[in-house]
């Protein structure tokens, strides 16, 4: 009977010891890819981002980005990749880079001080190919095509705001709330891709979840509570991501826009 009023009263303790730890606040940047890399079905042509302007440009995201006050950065890049450069790039051995990890992670960690940058990266499959053969041979092309085109015409506006403007000003249009729910939707159709047991678009939608879980795990497991994170990743993985924070006990969201420069 002891023992049993015991742990009682332990469990009747654990949600007022939960409610004194300060929440882990996070802040997703979705950004794009500065280096060009062309991984994407849609890719975003970027100009010399260590052109004087763009230096410029960059250094104002991350100088109001560290008004954050972020005691951790994390980034699109696997964990022990991320030390072994984040290491050089302090010592100044790092040769230049035009990655966005560099340039955005790298560069808000050093102004803050950090010691280390949380390489939180996981590499997933994206079936894609299974979903176009089967839409092609059931008559489903239009589905695919229809999701294409939107997406063509997202990424010729990011070719045409940062032509015509900053690299604060695009980061600022990729965060906006409205727009990364709407972006969520190409995933979403690939749902009606597939019949009967034969389900390619749903095995799609899986493999890009997992992904995304995965990398949310390996940011929840590297924060503390009372954290102020800073988490820079490609776009389109920003709807999952700020799901995943939104929904953790003990997590809150920080909108990115709140901090970006125009």
């Amino acid at each position: 009977m002891m023992l049993r009023a015991l742990l009682i009263a332990a469990l009747a303790a654990l949600p007022c010891a939960a409610m004194a730890e300060e929440p882990v606040s996070v802040m997703i940047v979705g950004d794009f890819h500065m280096s060009n890399p062309g991984h994407d079905i849609h890719n975003m042509t970027a100009d010399d981002m260590l052109a004087p302007k763009r230096q410029a440009e960059i250094a104002a995201v991350t100088d109001s980005l560290a008004k954050f006050h972020p005691t951790l950065v994390a980034v699109e890049w696997p964990a022990d990749v991320t030390d072994q450069r984040y290491d050089a790039y302090v010592k100044g051995t790092l040769a230049p880079s035009h990655n966005e990890v560099v340039q955005l992670g790298f560069r808000l960690a050093r102004t803050t001080g950090l010691k280390s940058v949380a390489g939180i990266d996981v590499d997933g499959d994206f079936p894609y190919d299974a979903v176009d053969a089967y839409a092609k041979a059931h008559g489903g092309s239009e589905i695919l095509a229809a999701a294409n085109t939107e997406i063509e015409a997202f990424v010729k506006k990011q070719d045409a705001l940062l032509a015509s403007g900053s690299v604060g000003g695009v980061l600022r249009f990729l965060n906006d709330p409205a727009l990364i729910k709407d972006g969520n939707g190409f995933y979403r159709s690939t749902l009606r891709i597939g019949g009967g047991t034969e389900q390619p678009g749903a095995a799609l939608l899986t493999q890009w979840y997992k992904r995304n879980f995965l990398i949310c795990a390996n940011l929840v497991q590297r924060a503390k509570p009372g954290d102020r994170v800073v988490v820079f990743y490609g776009s389109g993985h920003t709807f999952l991501l700020r799901q995943c924070v939104s929904e953790m006990p003990g997590y809150r969201l920080v909108e990115a826009n709140d901090y970006l420069p125009n």
